[in-house]
């Protein structure tokens, strides 16, 4: 979303999967039980956020998975994600975008203006998908999530789908993305 909002010569539509508009999640990011699914957030960044994730071959991560995407057998793709993240600089750089998010210091000043974009609604509608089984940001977050996207935007929540939706449900995922960008 914040491409499009930044650079809409660009795009004609655009889809966005599983994290709200940051206007969206501002209503209900501070609820108990969504700070509690966040914890993570606020954990990484800390001195104590690489060794968790590092921790018994990432154990940290299959929790964290199994949390967000619950019935989904993610184990191939946890595969991938821990042979990127055993490299300590890979999991530095993973862990550092949560840093950079709460410390405006660490943004790079070339970026400012994409940065800006990520909080504009933009004009190009977009196609938001969310998972009703969301165990990392709760399905309940989308539920005004078309009043804050573009004119002409859609959003739709798919059951049986956890966080990570595209890899759960990828043909009914795919299917409303080809059936979006070329209508």
């Amino acid at each position: 979303a914040a491409a499009g909002a930044h650079a809409p010569e660009r795009w004609r539509r655009a889809v966005a999967m599983a994290v709200p508009p940051i206007s969206a999640l501002a209503s209900g990011f501070f609820d108990y039980d969504q700070l509690r699914r966040s914890f993570y957030m606020f954990l990484l960044p800390t001195p104590l956020g690489a060794p968790a994730v590092a921790a018994n071959d990432m154990a940290f991560l299959d929790r964290l998975w199994a949390d967000w995407s619950p019935g989904y057998d993610a184990a191939g793709d946890l595969a991938y994600v821990k042979a990127c993240l055993r490299e300590h600089a890979n999991l530095t750089a993973a862990i550092g975008y949560y840093a950079a998010m709460f410390d405006p210091s660490r943004h790079v000043a070339a970026y400012a203006a994409e940065q800006e974009s990520a909080g504009a609604r933009g004009e190009r509608p977009i196609l938001y998908l969310h998972g009703r089984d969301d165990g990392c940001l709760a399905a309940a977050l989308t539920e005004d999530v078309e009043a804050h996207l573009p004119p002409g935007s859609r959003a739709e929540v798919l059951p049986g789908a956890g966080h990570f939706l595209h890899l759960e449900r990828p043909a009914t995922v795919n299917t409303l993305i080809v059936e979006w960008l070329t209508t």
